[in-house]
């Protein structure tokens, strides 16, 4: 700045005001063209599908009976010992009838009453057969329910009948078919602990009586004869190596026994 310059009056800066940005509102004519297409286009797809259902429905290239009558309605696998036709009389009803109306899990629930079924699958082979694969149950023991009269029993404590295989199991005593699923099932499972801890000495188990949970007993033949043997309720190992490492001294003292408790470690008792 030169001297004795007078100074000039800066000018003012314009202020500039950020002023919001316009709006533009959607008009009410846009948003009912919207809404109309969006009903058209549900209403188009429920139609669809109605008509789509209806045909599965009524078509009868997709009745469980099937147009080609050389092959089986209904494929099963699985059921060595299950009746088959126990199994298709699950969906005699569902016969002549659209797969695509088949009640898988209420048809599930059913196979489950079968004889030997302990539970099953069930899928659709489209267009009309349907696809079977069941888990039977697995016997633990034989079971005596009259003197004539015997069957199989498994872990859940489900009675089977006889079949015609050849199970080398033991014969499992204390238990009646008349006695609650839980009761069975309980019996059952201290058998399978017993069996368990004998390992492969239980091979050579003929009979376990489970009467007395808190004392279990098991028949084994020894020497031509039979010996029952009180285990109690739990050291079955123990208790039955016991009997093993002492039997012939056993035999050689007291040759008639037929009884012995092994409820105590120490010793072996006669049961007179």
């Amino acid at each position: 700045m030169l001297p004795e310059v007078e100074n000039e009056p800066r000018s003012a800066r314009p202020r500039v005001r950020s002023g919001a940005p316009v709006r533009r509102g959607v008009s009410t004519v846009r948003i009912v063209a919207i809404a109309l297409a969006f009903c058209v286009v549900l209403i188009a797809s429920l139609y669809l599908l109605h008509r789509l259902e209806q045909f599965l429905i009524r078509d009868p290239r997709f009745a469980l009976s099937g147009l080609d009558g050389d092959t089986a309605a209904i494929e099963i696998s699985g059921a060595a010992h299950a009746s088959r036709s126990q199994i298709e009389r699950v969906f005699a009803i569902d016969l002549g009838r659209s797969v695509y109306l088949l009640p898988l899990s209420d048809r599930r629930e059913a196979l489950r009453t079968v004889d030997w079924v302990k539970d099953a699958s069930i899928a659709r082979l489209w267009p009309n057969r349907v696809v079977v694969r069941v888990e039977e149950r697995k016997p633990v023991a034989f079971l005596t329910l009259a003197p004539s009269r015997f069957a199989l029993i498994d872990e859940d404590g489900v009675i089977l009948p006889p079949a015609a295989d050849r199970f080398a199991l033991p014969v499992l005593t204390g238990v009646r078919g008349s006695d609650a699923m839980s009761d069975r099932r309980d019996r059952v499972h201290r058998m399978l602990r017993l069996t368990r801890e004998l390992g492969d000495e239980a091979r050579n188990i003929s009979e376990i009586d489970v009467s007395d949970r808190d004392n279990l007993k098991v028949t084994a033949p020894r020497s031509g004869h039979m010996v029952t043997l009180l285990l109690g309720d739990r050291n079955f190992a123990l208790r039955y190596q016991n009997f093993v490492n002492h039997f012939n001294e056993i035999k050689r003292r007291l040759p008639d026994a037929a009884t012995l408790d092994l409820r105590l470690e120490d010793r072996i008792t006669v049961v007179e």
